[in-house]
């Protein structure tokens, strides 16, 4: 299993945290007190970071986010050949947010890094093939395409592997 889509406790028991103090505005609070959370996944050295609330226990809720976001956008698990031999079928996640060949999911949502590492995980295993990814996950192209737009990081990413394959490049 992808690790964003792992249930929280189990990824946190795969992290590393660091309380830090951090700088900028806020006040005393902000610059005496460590309200700044980095978390590191161990297996991959992929982080998320958080400084930008008052609340330690806030920055870490964030942080956990950005580290989910991360590790569906930069780490893709080792193909395996019953990936390419067994059919695939959506996850729950998903199915709940299509309507139709319609997608319905909010960037800031919890799902959304788990659902976004299932849809490039897709990718990687159909070699970037647009179309046959959006067959996949019953939806059109172009809701596939905005839905990756949802993060420029994701459709950044997808565009750097398209390009490398010499395939155009996707565009909202």
């Amino acid at each position: 299993m992808h690790p964003s889509r792992l249930p929280l406790e189990e990824l946190l028991k795969q992290t590393r945290r660091e309380n830090t103090r951090a700088s900028g505005p806020g006040g005393q609070h902000r610059n005496r007190v460590a309200t700044a959370v980095r978390l590191t996944h161990t297996e991959t050295g992929i982080m998320g970071q958080a400084n930008e609330r008052r609340s330690q226990k806030r920055n870490a809720e964030v942080a956990l986010f950005r580290l989910r976001i991360n590790l569906a956008l930069h780490f893709r698990p080792p193909l395996r050949d019953d990936d390419f031999l067994k059919s695939f079928s959506p996850s729950d996640a998903w199915e709940k947010r299509r309507r139709g060949t319609k997608i319905k999911v909010n960037g800031e949502h919890d799902d959304f890094p788990a659902i976004l590492a299932e849809v490039l995980d897709q990718l990687s295993v159909q070699k970037d093939n647009l179309a046959k990814t959006a067959i996949d996950f019953s939806v059109t192209t172009s809701q596939l395409i905005r839905f990756l737009g949802i993060d420029p990081h994701a459709l950044h990413a997808v565009n750097e592997r398209r390009k490398i394959l010499g395939i155009n490049p996707l565009r909202i």
